[in-house]
């Protein structure tokens, strides 16, 4: 089987998942990138029954290889990676916390220095298409321009980083983040960061400090 150490990684990170509590059930999905597409979870299967041969492997012309179907959201995975040469894989989760902002249609503005982990002063929150639609995918490349992570509307996370390690530790500090706004928010308003000390951060970043661990 080609690929098996990146099937098995990729099966190993929607597992964490749901074991971190950033998703549940089959609602989240995952892909990583290989040569000449693209390996991505197969559509309404429960993970914890997921074997190697029911990753779908798929090319960046949409055409899918395997027994299975892919999950409904191949579209964003396809474009983002096409998109984004910085990305080798993208996580998509429900977790409470940021589908609690992402019905708000909220964006997550500089209250916290790790908001820069995304990549940004900011955290966007992508308009609301339908699930599955390449309206959705769209809105999200759209959000997650010079980002690494977005919300959906009404919906939830999307996190892409160099390799599923990463992308898995970015999702947990995007949750992370959505969290602690909301609890924020039942006192008042934040004092926000401003845009000079936010570069600072990207600044003292860029030196490797503060950072999601997980690999090159």
């Amino acid at each position: 089987m080609d690929n098996l150490a990146e099937r098995k990684e990729l099966i190993a990170t929607v597992r964490q998942m749901n074991a971190l509590g950033i998703n549940q059930g089959t609602s989240g999905n995952a892909s990583v990138r290989i040569a000449g597409g693209y390996l991505i979870t197969p559509s309404g299967m429960a993970y914890d029954d997921l074997k190697p041969d029911d990753i779908v492997e798929m090319s960046f012309d949409g055409k899918a290889s395997g027994s299975r179907k892919p999950s409904s959201e191949w579209r964003f995975h396809q474009d983002l990676l096409k998109a984004r040469s910085d990305f080798g894989a993208v996580v998509h989760t429900h977790g409470k916390a940021v589908m609690a902002l992402a019905c708000q249609r909220m964006e997550l503005p500089p209250f916290h220095y790790m908001i820069a982990v995304a990549g940004g002063n900011t955290i966007r929150c992508a308009d609301y298409a339908t699930f599955g639609t390449q309206e959705l995918s769209d809105n999200a490349l759209k959000a997650i321009k010079g980002r690494k992570a977005c919300l959906l509307a009404n919906h939830g996370l999307l996190a892409g980083e160099a390799n599923l390690a990463r992308a898995l530790s970015l999702a947990v500090e995007v949750e992370t983040l959505c969290d602690t706004y909301w609890r924020i928010l039942q006192i008042g308003e934040p004092q926000l960061l401003t845009d000079e000390e936010m570069e600072d951060v990207k600044e003292q970043f860029k030196k490797g400090y503060g950072m999601p661990q997980g690999g090159k």
